[in-house]
């Protein structure tokens, strides 16, 4: 984890505030690239995972935006109402599952705050000279953020008080071999949009679970953990995650569900069963990691790099 502080806090729109944030020594922080998101342990102890939305060139800061959810589990509320310029924060990554991949076209789909992952690709879309335009949505335009930092010319702003839903099938027409649809938002929007673009030309972000078939396997199996040595058996009643915590061994985790990929493991042998919303077809295929919050195994034995 790095430690760093709370240098500015804006709001940016109708419950969303941005927080720049910087080493305490004004020293340099770990690149990233656009889509990455970081964790973010806050002085209430919780963990969350926000999308890096400011200039990836700016070695010395990192931006994130934060929507309040009033019926979220509490780590919204103490950035809006408790965390303040100068607070400490603990970050861990960044990480990137969302990468932008090379591509002559691109079509940003936000809803909400969905636009933050998507606003440092559009500006390397910008510097590649890429074809890109982005179709954005929210409920009330006074709600939607950085609506000022969108180049002009390229941007179809829909609030849903003033032009109701989305036209994504008007919008996106035939997705080509050139193009590539990036999606973030919430999951009915995300659907529709999967129902629209062939899956080879998508790539989407998650805030939410989606509903996924039953587990390979009901039968125990036991995870090793090459490190330490301990083996631990996985019954269908607890998680792997939970499995290990019981044995004493601890990884870093947060959202538990499969979305965020701060427990992301290395897979050292064994076949994992995929559960989670992170991970891309061809890391799944690959089988040499998994998120131990939710996934399973596929075979009797799993081997992790813990």
């Amino acid at each position: 984890m790095t430690s760093l502080v709370v240098t500015a806090k804006d709001v940016v729109a109708d419950g969303v505030v941005a927080l720049t944030l910087a080493r305490p020594d004004g020293g340099r922080l770990p690149d990233w690239t656009p889509g990455a998101h970081v964790d973010l342990t806050l002085g209430s102890g919780e963990t969350r995972q926000y999308s890096l939305c400011g200039d990836r060139w700016d070695p010395s800061s990192y931006r994130v935006a934060v929507l309040r959810e009033p019926d979220g589990r509490g780590g919204s509320r103490y950035v809006h109402d408790v965390l303040a310029v100068g607070d400490p924060v603990e970050l861990g990554g960044p990480r990137n599952h969302f990468p932008l991949v090379p591509a002559p076209r691109y079509r940003f789909v936000a809803g909400g705050i969905g636009v933050t992952p998507l606003l440092p690709m559009i500006a390397a879309a910008e510097v590649l000279g890429a074809d890109w335009s982005l179709l954005y949505g929210g409920r009330r335009r006074a709600s939607m953020a950085f609506l000022d930092e969108l180049p002009a010319g390229h941007a179809t702003v829909v609030p849903q008080d003033e032009a109701g839903l989305l036209p994504l099938a008007s919008w996106l027409g035939t997705v080509d071999d050139d193009t590539v649809v990036y999606a973030c938002g919430p999951a009915p929007l995300l659907a529709a949009v999967e129902a629209l673009v062939p899956a080879a030309r998508l790539r989407t972000e998650r805030f939410t679970t989606t509903e996924i078939a039953a587990p390979v396997r009901d039968t125990p199996f036991t995870v090793e953990l090459a490190r330490s040595g301990t083996t631990v058996t996985v019954d269908a009643s607890v998680s792997v995650l939970e499995a290990m915590r019981r044995e004493g061994a601890t990884t870093l985790s947060s959202c538990e569900r499969g979305t965020c990929g701060t427990c992301e493991t290395t897979v050292l042998a064994g076949v994992p069963d995929h559960r989670d919303q992170v991970l891309a077809d061809h890391e799944r295929a690959a089988g040499d990691c998994m998120l131990p919050c939710v996934s399973r195994a596929a075979t009797d034995h799993l081997v992790l790099d813990l």
